[in-house]
């Protein structure tokens, strides 16, 4: 730059001076999450904890008055209330127990601006899912509306979405019906300000064989050249493992030093950042506006879309608020058949009311005639689902769960232990109550978090430190734990 412009030696000082005066800190690992705007003379927990209250009554019809006066709750005639009196102290504990661990964290504001935006779009008839992921097992959740699923029935734990030994921003992902996904968004940038919520960029890298397609127009080759060296990479891998495997790629990098200079250059640029497009799920919500944060921008496609320029991973290390609300064309298939349901027999069906006891249903499962069901009308699964002959709801959830690389083999044994063509067997007699719906295989992740505290003594919370190993194979971490579960199997005289 000094030989380039040795005629403006004041402005090559210039550059050294602005870049001294530059300071940036940028701060990580902190959580940063918006305040949600709470009534005058009420805090977010208070709120929360109103919404908690109401939802116990339109949830379990029963009263719930204060927290003292737990034990004492009025049960409410209601003709769908069939609670014990040990169900309705179950209900109360673990409400208070779940609003313990979100206030010491300090997350109640996200648990209402999560509540506010799913219960605005139902109002608006616009079709929510049920509830995805480990969100489901938070009764809070379930009682502000942000699920439709009552984890008390299915047992499903709550430490698995927030775990109080292992702080980190809650995750709650939203499937909204795809058609109309773009008016909530809107929403939430109306309440909180356009310039506090954001999408999020993702950015699309040279891969190996677009890489040699532009070095080599940008060189002068042939379109014909470049294709027949590009199909020589196979799918998935890059140029270098392709130059060490493929023996046609090898000799036409050997041939000349023409192919040779657009094959190093190509695995020069391979996997530089390429084009940017939009996150398919990601929002972000800011305390301050964005800009304080980060940088923004105007999308490709869409010169009203603001998106951050961090990516989805970055901005999670900022600590900024991250949701995920994910269209989904299947809510729109269902809103459809409700409405046309309504509007031929006048009768207003709500998903969350609907019985999961039908025969009838379970008769058309059992036939696999689930062209057009979501997660259910693969090849696949229609023909584990002829075999299996589902009898009721758990069936259907561990099916889902197994169907996937890896568990997928547990699928026939699965199958043969519901029909009584195998015996089941538990490693160890504690395993029985929590094996016993799944015919003795493990499926879900709660069934793990279950096996470790009532087998090794692990709380809840350590236990889905052990959940996160298994899950992403940390050998570190596994080996860890596994010297860890080992003793306090020993300990608990298992």
């Amino acid at each position: 730059m000094s030989e380039l412009f040795s005629d403006l030696p004041e402005a090559i000082e210039n550059t050294i001076k602005i870049a001294d005066r530059c300071q940036v800190e940028i701060p990580m690992g902190s959580s940063i999450l918006p305040d949600y705007p709470v009534p005058t003379g009420t805090t977010a927990r208070s709120e929360l904890r109103r919404l908690c209250v109401e939802g116990v009554k339109t949830r379990f019809f029963f009263d719930y008055k204060k927290q003292q006066d737990w034990k004492e709750s009025e049960i409410l005639p209601s003709p769908s209330n069939d609670l014990t009196e040990e169900m309705t102290m179950r209900v109360a504990k673990r409400m208070e127990y779940e609003l313990s661990i979100i206030e010491k964290m300090g997350f109640e504001s996200y648990f209402l601006i999560t509540a506010d935006f799913i219960n605005w779009a139902r109002k608006q008839n616009i079709a929510i899912g049920p509830g995805r992921g480990s969100a489901a097992g938070s009764l809070v959740g379930f009682l502000t509306g942000i699920t439709d699923i009552d984890p008390l029935h299915y047992n499903l734990i709550f430490e698995r979405f927030l775990n109080p030994e292992r702080i980190s921003m809650p995750d709650i992902d939203t499937d909204i019906m795809d058609a109309r996904r773009d008016e909530v968004i809107d929403y939430v940038r109306i309440k909180y300000g356009a310039d506090h919520v954001a999408q999020i960029i993702t950015f699309g890298t040279m891969l190996a064989r677009n890489a040699i397609r532009d070095i080599g127009r940008v060189l002068g080759f042939a379109y014909q050249e470049c294709d027949y060296l590009a199909k020589l990479i196979p799918f998935g891998s890059t140029l270098k493992e392709a130059l060490e495997s493929v023996n046609d790629l090898k000799d036409s990098y050997n041939a000349n030093e023409r192919n040779k200079k657009l094959l190093d250059l190509a695995q020069r640029v391979e996997g530089v950042a390429r084009h940017t497009s939009v996150h398919a799920a990601g929002v972000v919500i800011s305390k301050e506006p964005l800009t304080s944060y980060l940088p923004i921008q105007y999308a490709v496609k869409d010169d009203k879309a603001v998106i951050t320029q961090y990516a989805m991973n970055d901005v999670d290390h900022l600590g900024l608020l991250k949701m995920d609300f994910l269209g989904l064309a299947n809510l729109n298939i269902i809103q459809r058949a409700l409405e046309i349901i309504e509007a031929i027999h006048e009768q207003k069906i709500e998903i969350r009311n609907m019985a999961t006891d039908d025969p009838e249903a379970y008769k058309l499962l059992s036939r696999a005639e689930t062209t057009g069901v979501f997660q259910l009308e693969s090849a696949g699964m229609k023909r584990y689902l002829r075999e299996l002959k589902p009898t009721e709801f758990e069936d259907i959830i561990s099916m889902v769960a197994l169907y996937r690389p890896g568990p997928m083999d547990s699928i026939p044994t699965f199958i043969d232990s519901k029909h009584g063509r195998q015996t089941i067997t538990y490693l160890h007699p504690i395993l029985e109550p929590i094996l016993e719906k799944t015919y003795g295989i493990i499926v879900t992740q709660d069934q793990v978090l279950q096996i470790a505290r009532d087998f090794a003594g692990f709380t809840y919370g350590e236990a889905d430190v052990l959940r996160k190993a298994v899950g992403k194979k940390i050998k570190k971490l596994l080996d860890e734990q596994r010297e860890k579960f080992i003793d306090g199997a020993v300990k608990n005289k298992k």
